[in-house]
């Protein structure tokens, strides 16, 4: 059986491996990785997130994809959809999300890999529409959900992390699938 991924020009997205535990752990606890992203408990964390993640897709037929180099297949981070895990004034609802090492940020690829991650969603899975939210000080990932089309529609106070948290407030952001797709998931 052939692994299901999408190619673009430059990257491929494909489900997780057990080879992919370690350039994520590297990547997840490098120093100044997670500045507007709640950290990842060591190598345990890092574990429990993939697997986490690895089961959403078996549960849900999609989730966060592994986004690796064409060319060499090098690791670069992981990006895709998942059912946001909380309840809000906008839920229920499928997120986009991103992680991408530091030293592939910059190049474009994150653009990349979610405008593929949104034509999935809104292709192959049907969405109606897809959320990404981030802390509002993230103006590179901000900058990314404009350029792929998404649009700033509310503020809201992340449910799973505590009072004072620094990165509690959180924006919103929508796309829209094109044409007007109905389903959701």
């Amino acid at each position: 059986m052939t692994e299901f991924r999408i190619c673009t020009e430059r990257l491929v997205l494909r489900p997780w491996r057990d080879e992919d535990l370690h350039p994520f752990t590297e990547m997840v606890l490098a120093p100044q990785f997670a500045e507007f992203l709640t950290p990842v408990a060591g190598t345990t964390g890092a574990r429990d997130w993939v697997m986490t993640k690895r089961a959403h897709f078996s549960r849900h037929g999609f989730g966060p994809w592994v986004v690796e180099l064409a060319q060499t297949q090098e690791f670069v981070g992981c990006i895709g959809l998942s059912v946001v895990p909380y309840e809000a004034a906008f839920t229920p609802a499928v997120e986009i999300a991103w992680r991408l090492a530091k030293q592939h940020r910059g190049a474009g690829y994150t653009t990349e890999a979610a405008k593929a991650a949104l034509a999935d969603g809104f292709g192959r899975l049907g969405l109606s529409d897809i959320v990404a939210n981030t802390s509002p000080g993230n103006l590179p990932s901000r900058r990314v959900m404009e350029r792929i089309g998404m649009r700033h529609v509310l503020d809201f106070e992340h449910p799973l992390l505590p009072a004072g948290h620094p990165l509690r407030r959180q924006v919103l952001y929508r796309a829209n699938a094109p044409g007007g797709a109905s389903a959701t998931a």
